[in-house]
């Protein structure tokens, strides 16, 4: 009877969620209350919900301090010089620019935050794009391949959400997948390439000279380049990323840059939790970037709605799991499903996740497959023997991370339709396959590596 109860509040929940009869943060927490109640489970609610916030809570504090790091890194113009090189370095060539596109936006994608992540490289982009001739669906797509690959990262979206739901630890859900990440990354330049190389054959080889002056080049490095290529003087503090045009000494340019590689290598080797490492560099990052309490109450104005955007989810996801774990449900929906899947393929089920992970962005929001589909799978592989983290893993190669850009159910993507004029099917069309390659490229690697198995 309890699997009923779960598999009736998932349902509720998925419903709720993708028809938009409520919000995503009162589906989590109310639809699991009422049915734990209707199930009789009512007296442990206190405990149970309290259980469940004492898992999520390590992963909402580094979510809060990983968005204010980058955001302020962002702010401070630590990937300003990469996009002037690369401007620079194209000199006119399609295939050169595509391929700095994709750079640029892997690089700039490390705050996990893809709304930022297309409005700066839209914007330093597209008036390159335009004047050169190449088509607006191309810097869409490679711009979409870039950011759902780095939005694996542990302080991304998806990838929070999996350890959240699951209650694993980075080391278990997105280190095994580094190699495969990193093969995913070549494939995004391979596809740039190829890419440019369709562009090449439309437009030839062209001079930058005469297409962008000087101060073009570095305004678009700045990404204050208005459509049709003359510099725009306007004011873009609306974005919540203002500022990033100001002047910033070499040695503060210089102190993120050591900074923030530090911060990558140690996140990398688990020596210090990531919550830990995230508060600590972040008031580093503060107290030298913006040592006066007005400036820094400015920073968190601009990006504490995200902030609590983001953590609020996160703690209604606590609510969640904690009540469908602590009550049985969880444990109860997967033997139903493991006395339904037939025993030979129980091990092929992360690969069939993986496989699938990335067209599912497009039927279920984040919140609903990590919350709602990924814990019944995790449980079903449990009792077939499989490890959940494998599920997991096969989880965040495509649902929500290479397939975001392309999903109606992210606002950020009709940014970066909307910024580029081009159509929500068409961009689809034009990207999907790509996309799924990604997906596939990053399947294969972690069967290689040991990350998957079957």
């Amino acid at each position: 009877m309890l699997a009923l109860f779960g598999f009736l509040t998932v349902g509720v929940f998925l419903a709720l969620t993708l028809f938009t009869r409520t919000s995503v943060l009162v589906g989590l927490v109310l639809v699991p209350i009422v049915f734990a109640v209707i199930a009789g489970k009512g007296g442990d609610l206190g405990d149970n919900i309290g259980d469940g916030l004492l898992q999520v809570a390590p992963v909402a504090v580094m979510m809060t301090f990983a968005v204010l790091y980058f955001s302020l890194m962002m702010e401070s113009g630590l990937f300003d010089p990469l996009i002037r090189v690369i401007i620079r370095w194209a000199k006119g060539d399609p295939v050169k620019i595509a391929m700095g596109t994709a750079v640029v936006t892997m690089c700039v994608h490390l705050d996990g935050d893809g709304a930022a992540t297309f409005l700066i490289t839209l914007s330093a982009f597209l008036p390159i794009y335009q004047r050169i001739g190449m088509r607006p669906i191309t810097l869409t797509a490679i711009v979409a391949l870039g950011a759902g690959l780095m939005n694996m990262l542990p302080w991304g979206g998806p990838t929070l959400r999996a350890m959240a739901a699951l209650n694993l630890p980075s080391s278990e859900v997105f280190t095994p997948m580094i190699i495969p990440m990193i093969a995913g990354g070549v494939w995004v330049l391979v596809a740039s390439y190829i890419l440019g190389r369709m562009e090449r054959r439309r437009l030839g080889t062209l001079s930058v000279d005469g297409i962008l002056s000087s101060d073009d080049v570095e305004a678009a490095g700045n990404g204050t380049v208005a459509e049709g290529g003359l510099t725009d003087h306007t004011d873009h503090t609306d974005t919540s990323h203002a500022s990033r045009d100001q002047h910033v000494p070499l040695w503060r340019m210089v102190f993120n840059l050591v900074l923030t590689v530090a911060l990558i290598v140690v996140l990398l080797t688990h020596s210090v939790p990531m919550e830990v490492c995230f508060i600590v560099a972040f008031v580093i990052a503060l107290c030298v970037n913006l040592p006066q309490w007005s400036d820094q109450q400015q920073l968190f104005k601009d990006h504490g709605a995200n902030v609590v955007l983001v953590t609020s989810m996160v703690f209604a996801a606590g609510v969640f799991t904690g009540i469908l774990g602590k009550t049985g449900m969880i444990q109860e929906m997967a033997k139903t499903l493991a006395d339904v899947i037939p025993d030979s393929m129980g091990s092929f089920l992360p690969v069939i996740v993986s496989v699938v992970s990335m067209p599912l962005s497009l039927v279920f929001t984040p919140d609903a497959f990590y919350f709602g589909v990924l814990p019944v799978f995790s449980e079903t592989a449990s009792a077939m023997g499989v490890d959940p983290a494998m599920v997991a893993r096969g989880a965040i190669a495509g649902q929500m991370t290479t397939g975001f850009p392309l999903s109606p159910l992210t606002a950020s993507t009709f940014i970066l339709i909307g910024m580029a004029k081009v159509e929500l099917g068409k961009h689809q069309k034009f990207t999907f396959l790509w996309a799924w390659g990604t997906t596939i490229v990053m399947t294969v690697a972690a069967l290689v590596t040991g990350a998957l198995a079957v």
